[in-house]
C-alpha cells in the first residue's frame, strides 16, 4: 500500500550515513504523521540562546502519546546541525526501573567514541562526580552532539549529564515533569488532531475503508483518544477483522475499555471506595479530580466510555496546564528556587532534584489498555504466548534467536511470530542487529499488563524452563564465539543449527560487541533472581573469556561480571570465589589508578580467603593491598602488609614469590630511609634467586642494592 506522505512529511530528514549515530535511534513508524506545531516548538527551543550548559529540550506526553518517535524524527530532521553525532539513551527499564546517571553516561561515551576506555563504576551511580558522568562531560568539550534520552523518570538522571558546553543539545522524553534543571519548557504532547488522526487510519487500515466511513473513522479516533499508540493497535485490529465496520471497532473499544473499568473498581473493592471518599473530602470538584478516578464501574454505554477517554486524555495537557498557568509556572517546570543566581551561575541551572520518581502507570481505563486487550483477544495462540515470554527477554529486546529459545520452537518459525506481531503493531522494531537480524522491543507502555497475563496464563515452571533455555542459548552462542575468536582457546561447543550459527571470526566479534549490553543484562537479570545460578553462572564464564577477545577495550563490562561472580559466591556461601571475584575487582581498579578502592576490595577478599583457609589467596590480597599503599605513599603500611605477605609465602615454598616480596620489603624501607634493614633484603632476595637460576631477576636487584649503597655513600 503507497504511504502518503507529501502532506505529513513535518521536513526532510537527513541521511543516514551524513551523522553519526542516526542508527541508533528508535526505528519508528513507516508513515509520521501531524505534530507539526510540537515539532515547530521544538525547533524554536532549540535555537533559543542558554548560558552555561547546553540547551534542554523536555517533550512531555503520557504513555502512547508517541513522545519517543516524536523525538526521534526531531532528531533526524536537526541532526545536520549536531555534525559531530546523535547518542540515544533509555533511562527507564520497561518494568519502569530506574536507570542511574552512570550507566547512561557509559553507553553514551562508548556511542560516541568506541575505541575509548569507559571508566570504571563508582560508588555511588548518581551525582556530577560520578566517573562515568565527568568523563562524558569532558569528551562532549567542543563538540555540537544532539543527546536523545528517552523515557527519563526524574532529573536526578539527567543533570550529571549535562554538559558545560553550549554546541551540545539535550531532548528528554518524559511521561512528567522534571523538577531540578532550571530554564526549560517543555512541549506537552495531547492525541493528534483529527486530520493527522484520519491520515493515521486511513494508512494503516485503507483508505477506502476510512473514507466510506469518515463518522466512524472520528468515533474510533474520539474513542482512543486520538493517541497514537491506541489508533495503531486498532488499525492491527481492524486489519485482522476485515469485514467488521470502522463504527463498529469504535463500539467495541468502548465496550472493552467500559469491562476494564468495571474489573479494576470490582478488584479494588470497599479499600478503594474508601480512599476515593477520603480523595473526595480531600480535593476540590475540579475535572482533574474526575479524571484521577474514573467514571463507575457500571456505566459502560458509549458515551460514558468515550468521555473517560476524553477526560483521561485531558488530564495530562489541559487541567495540568491551566493550574501551571494559574500559578505562573510554565507546565512541566516548577517555580525557580528563592536565590537562584543567574543562567551563568552552575547553581542556577543544576541542582539535585527531589526523590526518584515513581513510574507513571497507566490506568484500567486507558483506551490504550483498552484496544491492546481487543487485539490480544483475537490472537492465534503461538502469537499470544510468543508475546507474553517475549518479557523475559533481556531488556525486553528479541531476535529470532532469542525469542526461539524462549518459546522453544525454530529459528524460522521465531521470525515469522515476531514479524507478525511487529505487523499488528504489538511490538516496536528496533535497529537490526550487526549481521541484519531483525530485531524487536515490547513496548514499556504495555509490559506491566503483558507480565499480568503470563503470570495469569502460564505455569510458574513453564516461566523458569524458558528463562533456562534462553541462558543456555546463550552460553552456546558465546561459546562458539569465544571458538571462532580463539581456536586454540579450547574446544569448541557442538555446531549450533544453521540459523544460529556464527560463521566467521568477524561474524562472531560484531555479534559479542552488537550484543553485549543484552547479554550482560541476561546475566544480571538472572542473577537478581537468583534460582537459575548455574546457567548464569556459565554464561558469566563464556563472556569473561570471549569479550576481552573482541579487542574492544571492556574493562567496565569485565568490572560488572566479577561483581555478578561475588553477588552469586556469596548468596551460595563460597568464600573461595568471592575472594577471587574481590581480587579480579581490585586489579581492574588498580589498572585504573584507583588505588584507596582496589585496596578496599584487596582488605574484602583477605577476609574470604580466611574463612576458606586458603593461604595463596591470603597472600596474593596482601600483596595487592600492600602495593595499593605503596602507590600511595604508604611506606610503612605497604612495608607491613608485604612482610605479611612475605610470611605466608615462605610458609608455602614459593620462592619466587619470595624473592619478589623481599625486593618490594627493601624498597618499603629504603623510602622510610631504613637503609639497613634495605640493605639486609635485597641481600637475602639475591640469594633466593642464586638458589633459583634466575639470572635476569639476579641483575634487577642487584642494580637496585648498588644504587641503595651509592645513596648511603654519597649521604643522601
Amino acid at each position: 500500500m503507497a504511504r502518503k506522505t507529501a502532506t505529513m512529511d513535518p521536513g526532510p530528514d537527513v541521511p543516514a550515513g551524513a551523522v553519526p549515530g542516526l542508527d541508533r535511534l528508535p526505528a519508528g513508524p513507516t508513515l509520521f504523521v501531524g505534530r507539526r506545531a510540537e515539532l515547530a516548538a521544538l525547533r524554536a527551543a532549540a535555537t533559543r540562546p542558554v548560558s552555561g550548559r547546553c540547551p534542554v529540550l523536555v517533550l512531555a506526553g503520557r504513555p502512547g502519546s508517541g513522545r519517543t518517535a516524536l523525538a526521534a524524527r526531531f532528531a533526524r530532521t536537526a541532526a545536520a546541525d549536531y555534525p559531530d553525532g546523535v547518542l540515544f539513551a533509555r533511562l527507564s527499564a520497561p518494568d519502569g526501573g530506574r536507570v542511574p546517571p552512570a550507566r547512561a553516561a557509559r553507553l553514551l561515551l562508548e556511542q560516541l567514541d568506541p575505541e575509548s576506555a569507559v571508566p570504571l563504576p563508582g560508588a555511588v551511580e548518581d551525582g556530577r562526580d560520578e566517573p562515568g558522568c565527568v568523563a562524558l562531560r569532558e569528551a562532549l568539550a567542543g563538540l555540537r552532539v544532539l543527546l536523545v534520552l528517552d523515557d527519563v523518570r526524574d532529573a536526578g538522571q539527567v543533570w550529571p549529564l549535562l554538559a558545560d558546553e553550549p554546541g551540545c543539545l539535550v531532548l528528554a522524553t518524559t511521561a512528567g515533569p522534571l523538577t531540578g534543571i532550571e530554564d526549560i519548557d517543555p512541549v506537552i504532547l495531547g492525541g493528534l488532531d483529527r486530520t493527522a488522526s484520519g491520515e493515521l487510519l486511513a494508512d494503516l487500515v485503507g483508505g477506502t475503508r476510512i473514507s466510506c466511513d469518515p463518522v466512524g473513522a472520528a468515533d474510533l479516533a474520539e474513542a482512543c483518544a486520538a493517541r497514537p499508540a491506541a489508533l495503531r493497535l486498532m488499525a492491527g485490529w481492524l486489519r485482522g477483522n476485515a469485514k467488521t465496520a470502522v463504527t463498529d471497532a469504535a463500539l467495541e473499544l468502548n465496550r472493552v475499555v467500559g469491562e476494564e473499568m468495571g474489573t479494576a473498581t470490582g478488584a479494588k473493592g470497599a479499600a478503594d471506595d474508601a480512599a476515593k471518599a477520603g480523595a473526595e473530602q480531600a480535593k476540590p470538584p475540579t475535572n482533574a479530580r474526575r479524571d484521577a478516578s474514573g467514571n463507575s464501574s457500571g456505566n459502560s454505554s458509549r458515551s460514558t466510555a468515550r468521555n473517560a477517554s476524553r477526560s483521561t486524555s485531558r488530564n495530562a495537557s489541559g487541567n495540568a496546564h491551566k493550574k501551571k498557568e494559574e500559578d505562573g509556572v510554565a507546565p512541566g517546570v516548577e517555580a525557580a528556587a528563592p536565590g537562584v543566581g543567574p543562567a551563568g551561575d552552575r547553581a542556577a541551572w543544576v541542582r539535585p532534584g527531589p526523590e526518584p520518581a515513581e513510574p507513571v502507570p497507566v490506568p484500567d481505563n486507558d483506551p490504550l489498555l483498552g484496544a491492546f486487550t481487543l487485539l490480544y483477544r483475537g490472537l492465534p495462540a503461538a502469537q499470544a504466548r510468543m508475546l507474553r515470554t517475549l518479557t523475559l527477554a533481556p531488556a525486553q529486546t528479541a531476535d529470532p534467536r532469542t525469542a526461539s529459545a524462549l518459546v522453544g520452537c525454530p529459528v524460522p518459525d521465531a521470525a515469522v511470530t515476531l514479524a507478525a506481531l511487529a505487523e499488528r503493531e504489538l511490538l516496536g522494531a528496533e535497529a537490526p542487529a550487526a549481521d541484519g537480524t531483525p530485531r524487536y522491543r515490547v513496548p514499556g507502555r504495555l509490559y506491566p499488563r503483558l507480565v499480568r497475563l503470563r503470570e495469569q496464563e502460564d505455569r510458574p515452571a513453564e516461566t523458569e524452563l524458558a528463562r533456562a533455555r534462553l541462558l543456555e542459548r546463550l552460553v552456546r552462542l558465546t561459546e562458539s564465539a569465544r571458538a571462532l575468536l580463539d581456536p586454540e582457546g579450547g574446544p569448541a561447543p557442538d555446531p549450533l543449527p544453521a540459523p544460529l550459527r556464527l560463521h566467521s571470526p568477524e561474524h562472531a566479534r560484531e555479534w559479542l560487541l552488537g550484543e553485549r549490553e543484552l547479554l550482560l543484562g541476561a546475566v544480571a537479570d538472572a542473577i537478581g533472581q537468583g534460582d537459575l545460578d548455574g546457567s548464569a553462572g556459565r554464561l558469566v564464564t563464556a563472556l569473561l573469556r570471549a569479550l576481552p577477545l573482541t579487542g574492544a577495550p571492556a574493562p567496565a563490562d569485565l568490572y560488572r561480571l566479577h561483581e555478578l561472580v561475588l553477588t552469586v559466591a556469596e548468596r551460595n556461601g563460597r568464600p573461595r570465589r568471592a575472594s577471587a571475584a574481590l581480587l579480579n575487582l581490585g586489579d581492574l581498579q588498580v589498572a585504573a589508578g584507583r588505588w584507596e578502592q582496589a585496596a578496599a576490595h584487596y582488605r574484602a577478599a583477605l577476609e574470604h580467603a580466611r574463612k576458606a583457609d586458603d593461604e595463596p589467596l591470603c597472600a596474593r590480597a596482601l600483596e595487592g593491598a600492600a602495593g595499593c599503599h605503596r602507590a600511595l605513599g604508604d611506606a610503612v603500611r605497604a612495608a607491613d602488609w608485604y612482610g605479611r605477605a612475605l610470611g605466608l609465602r615462605q610458609s608455602l615454598g614459593d620462592h619466587a614469590a619470595e624473592a619478589r616480596l623481599l625486593a618490594r620489603v627493601a624498597e618499603a624501607h629504603t623510602a622510610q630511609r631504613r637503609f639497613d634493614e634495605a640493605d639486609r633484603e635485597y641481600r637475602a632476595a639475591l640469594a633466593v634467586l642464586r638458589r633459583l637460576g634466575d639470572e635476569r631477576a639476579r641483575e634487577a636487584v642487584g642494580a637496585a642494592l648498588a644504587d641503595l649503597r651509592e645513596r648511603v655513600d654519597a649521604g643522601l
